[in-house]
């Protein structure tokens, strides 16, 4: 992503990137400067368009930012999907889920995520619609999905859960605490091996199969 510094503004010519093209590019300068440290002119410049071009589709910086927070969600919106699918349709639990734990991790975990996350959490304040749009459609939704996988894994008699909201929050957790605490608060230079994330997706499983297991199968 283009990420040189603000250039003299310039007129807008064929080959200017729009549309999602223009979202990533004023993404990657949000992330690599947050809000305050990017500037419109540097979105024109490294879209190649002119300022007043950009201005007519955002008429300013704050409704930019906006639209790139909702783009990313947009895209990522039905990701979860066949993790949740190959979830459901599994004949053995523990399988199951130690496979959506590590999509979980892999997902959330990820530099690209963890980034727009720590962008989302900085402006949250100066943007709280943007920043409860993101939670609402994003991380509730996705929870709400994994809560029906949990339901539908219960009503085949592969778990026994009276709460799904509720067993839906604690998988996530036990699969994601420990490492997304440890990446937030070292800005993402100490992370966790593959065999450190494999090694706690085991645990997260072992110990949530321990309160949702049906009662037969419990050693």
């Amino acid at each position: 992503m283009d990420t040189a510094p603000d250039a003299p503004r310039l007129r807008g010519r064929p080959g200017g990137s729009s549309g999602a093209d223009l979202l990533a590019i004023a993404r990657g300068l949000f992330l690599d400067r947050g809000f305050g440290g990017t500037t419109m002119d540097a979105v024109a410049a490294g879209a190649r368009i002119s300022k007043q071009t950009l201005y007519r589709q955002y008429p300013s910086k704050d409704d930019l930012y906006a639209a790139v927070v909702r783009d990313w969600v947009d895209r990522g919106r039905d990701a979860m999907r066949p993790h949740l699918d190959a979830l459901m349709a599994t004949e053995d639990a523990a399988q199951g889920l130690r496979a959506l734990a590590r999509t979980l991790q892999a997902g959330v975990l990820s530099s690209p995520v963890l980034r727009m996350r720590t962008l989302v959490a900085a402006e949250a304040q100066r943007f709280p619609d943007v920043a409860d749009d993101y939670v609402r459609r994003s991380w509730d939704r996705n929870q709400a999905l994994l809560a029906e996988a949990l339901a539908h894994l219960a009503t085949r008699g592969l778990l026994h859960i009276d709460d799904p909201a509720a067993a839906a929050e604690q998988f996530t957790w036990l699969a994601l605490a420990a490492p997304l605490n440890r990446l937030t608060l070292t800005g993402g230079r100490r992370g966790c091996t593959q065999q450190e994330s494999d090694a706690v997706a085991e645990e997260a499983v072992a110990t949530f199969l321990a309160r949702y297991a049906p009662s037969d199968t419990r050693g």
